[in-house]
């Protein structure tokens, strides 16, 4: 997962830059950059995995000077990145992932393509998006045949002399949003980027749109459509910021209600304290607590000082390490007490029951119950790796020790209802050694979101593929017709000048 941010304003942007991309530091853990376009691009990409943003910017901070940028933070690879290309050039950030891009690459060789950034896992994926872009007749037809080709998920921000083009993602996996204030215009993944900069939401992306943003305003360059959208669900279940909205609904809430859901199937235990495992477990922990009517309190603290996220790093040795040190557990909080323990999900359990159940029970915790803000995980995500390998997905190893195998089709695992599902989640509550585990299902997740099922992603549970998210491309890569000359009505060939 990225997060990418960019302004255009009347006077020098840099300031607002800088603090709006530190404010998407959640969404990423490797890289930070920062492009800011006055006389020339000045760009600046660090390794951010050792030390904050902001402070690996600093000096740049001091330097850096023009009236519009965009910025990235990512766990993947190194951005934005720069290109001389035949439209002239410019500067793009993306947020997703090309799923068909070993496909892709070796047919660009073969067209004579090149590439010059890397990283652990091939071409860098920034640059693909930029060089497919590049094989389009001009900008805005170049990111629809990109669209076209890749088979994933990518949101973009391209920074030009004309200004930052904005595209979403056509399924609308990723969100996109824009942003005014008296003397700037801005577009983040992140809403909560906005409130301490002053800019006020105006509108969301619709998937497949593409604007432009300039200093007078913005100008739509091809409409989106609202028949596909199908917004990452785990941006309100854990990966989004709490006092971020996406499609106009708030994740802290939404994580209250997950907790209320989750306290309402619970009416066979006692208990004598709520918690939620910070931080992104705490909304749904204070949602159970007012629903449940047992007192909310925090047997675990984070240290919040010197660790981030135990997810988003990419070693596995780095996220255990943070995981251990982060939590420090209260025995005074903890000793002779019956406790919920609400997480946003269970991805490996490792971390939960390594680092989380075990300082729970050796500080003297009476009884355990764990409740998971969202169903088992059963598939790893397609789009933007917000979930592991399959093999080291919980309900998957579950299943493995079940069965004696893997298993492809585990249809009979999803249903609550059923016999396997319960074997299942009784498995997981041994390996984690807690008294009680009890998932919230898909259709009260689904409630506590208040979206329609349709307009959710929702693979990582169901195994069901968005839309044509995850049709095969054509054979024949790189050679389909350009985006303008496919046919389309009188109204979306118009630009269309929104504010």
């Amino acid at each position: 997962m990225s997060g990418i941010f960019g302004v255009v304003a009347k006077g020098d942007c840099t300031e607002t830059l800088l603090y709006g991309t530190d404010y998407h530091s959640h969404l990423g853990t490797q890289f930070g950059g920062l492009v800011v376009l006055g006389e020339d691009f000045n760009r600046q990409i660090h390794d951010i995995s050792q030390s904050q943003f902001k402070a690996k910017f600093y000096d740049y901070f001091k330097t850096a000077s023009g009236n519009k940028g965009i910025g990235v933070i990512s766990s993947l690879d190194e951005q934005p990145i720069y290109l001389n290309s035949k439209f002239g050039p410019f500067c793009i950030a993306t947020n997703g992932i090309v799923e068909n891009a070993d496909e892709l690459v070796p047919a660009m060789y073969k067209k004579g393509i090149s590439f010059s950034e890397f990283s652990k896992r091939g071409v860098n994926g920034t640059e693909l998006i930029a060089k497919l872009i590049s094989q389009g007749k001009d900008l805005i037809d170049g990111i629809e045949k990109m669209f076209d080709l890749i088979q994933g998920s990518c949101s973009l921000l391209l920074l030009n002399r004309n200004g930052i083009y904005a595209a979403r993602d056509r399924f609308g996996y990723t969100p996109l949003v824009i942003g005014k204030r008296s003397d700037a215009w801005a577009v983040t993944t992140e809403t909560s980027a906005f409130t301490n900069n002053d800019f006020e939401i105006v509108k969301y992306l619709e998937p497949g749109e593409i604007v432009l943003v300039n200093e007078d305003g913005v100008v739509q360059r091809r409409p989106g459509t609202m028949n596909v959208n199908q917004i990452c669900t785990f941006l309100w279940i854990y990966m989004g910021f709490p006092a971020s909205n996406y499609e106009g609904i708030n994740a802290e809430i939404v994580r209250e209600n997950c907790g209320r859901y989750l306290a309402r199937e619970d009416k066979d235990i006692e208990v004598d304290l709520v918690c939620g495992v910070p931080d992104s477990g705490l909304a749904h922990g204070l949602g159970y607590a007012m629903e449940s009517g047992k007192p909310f309190r925090r047997p675990l603290v984070k240290y919040t000082s010197g660790y981030g996220r135990s997810y988003t790093p990419p070693s596995q040795q780095t996220r255990d390490h943070i995981a251990k040190m982060k939590l420090i557990p209260i025995r005074e909080v903890i000793e002779g007490n019956r406790i919920v323990v609400c997480e946003d999900s269970i991805v490996r359990g490792t971390q939960l029951k390594n680092f989380t159940i075990k300082k729970l029970w050796d500080r003297g915790a009476r009884e355990i119950h764990v409740r998971p803000a969202c169903p088992p995980l059963l598939f790893p995500c397609r789009f933007n790796l917000s979930t592991r390998s399959i093999q080291e997905l919980s309900a998957r190893k579950a299943i493995r020790a079940l069965e004696g195998h893997d298993r492809k089709d585990v249809s009979e695992y999803i249903d609550p209802k059923s016999e396997k599902y319960q074997k299942m989640v009784e498995w997981i509550r041994k390996d984690l050694g807690v008294t009680t585990l009890r998932y919230q299902t898909v259709d009260n997740m689904i409630k506590a979101i208040g979206r329609p099922k349709e307009k959710l992603c929702l693979y990582c549970w169901t195994g069901q593929c968005p839309g044509a998210a995850c049709r095969k491309r054509s054979s024949k890569i790189l050679e389909i017709e350009p985006a303008e000359k496919k046919k389309r009505s009188r109204e979306n060939s118009l630009q269309k000048n929104l504010w």
